[in-house]
């Protein structure tokens, strides 16, 4: 169960920032994390991109530099006014991801950063079947998130992560094939990469 310090992370946004850049020290620091799952992509001007639950644009922020096509969806009305104070350069939507309202093949490349372990397992599934769904044939989904750590001197600082600041859902993505249950939807799924002693994994999925 997570602590008061989940509230006021996200409450005010430069506890958040001060807890993420210096969660990201173990990969090299923030900007090389929020860039870790679009390493290997061809973004080009005019690839359509989706930055699915964007938060306050953390990433969007590099994803514009590639593409003048980047939509940020999120379903909190807080994070995207920051989103649009901080990346005005993208368009935002607010809403659900597990019930986007985007026509069907019409992305590119969907990302998302560190949020897939915010969902219960069902609204996991609809939400890897909606990606699958707004993607083009051929479209990459690129996804970051927590991974059960490979290298056991990674697990206390970890455990104590997600104590202070996440709920069971977070514990649970440790336990979920999260390859398997992209394959299932219908993605050809590459291995994954490893982060940090194998407690980031970074997953890239065509559709």
């Amino acid at each position: 169960m997570a602590t008061i310090l989940r509230d006021w992370s996200y409450r005010y946004q430069w506890l958040y920032d001060g807890i993420s850049r210096l969660a990201a020290l173990s990969v090299g620091g923030e900007a090389r994390f929020r860039q870790l799952a679009l390493q290997g992509l061809t973004i080009h001007s005019d690839t359509q991109v989706l930055d699915l639950c964007c938060g306050s644009g953390q990433t969007t922020q590099f994803l514009v530099k590639l593409s003048q096509n980047v939509t940020g969806l999120d379903a909190s009305p807080k994070s995207l006014q920051r989103a649009r104070q901080n990346v005005p350069l993208a368009c935002y939507l607010e809403a659900f991801a597990e019930t986007m309202p985007f026509a069907d093949n019409l992305f590119d490349v969907v990302h998302t950063s560190v949020a897939l372990h915010e969902m219960q397992p069902q609204q996991l599934r609809k939400i890897i079947s909606e990606v699958y769904r707004v993607l083009k044939p051929g479209g990459v989904f690129t996804l970051v998130d927590f991974h059960a750590p490979t290298n056991p001197i990674f697990w206390p600082g970890v455990s104590v992560f997600l104590l202070l600041f996440e709920t069971e859902t977070a514990w649970q993505l440790l336990k979920t094939d999260l390859p398997g249950l992209l394959t299932e939807t219908g993605f050809d799924v590459g291995e994954p990469t490893l982060y940090a002693g194998g407690s980031l994994q970074v997953i890239q999925a065509q559709k």
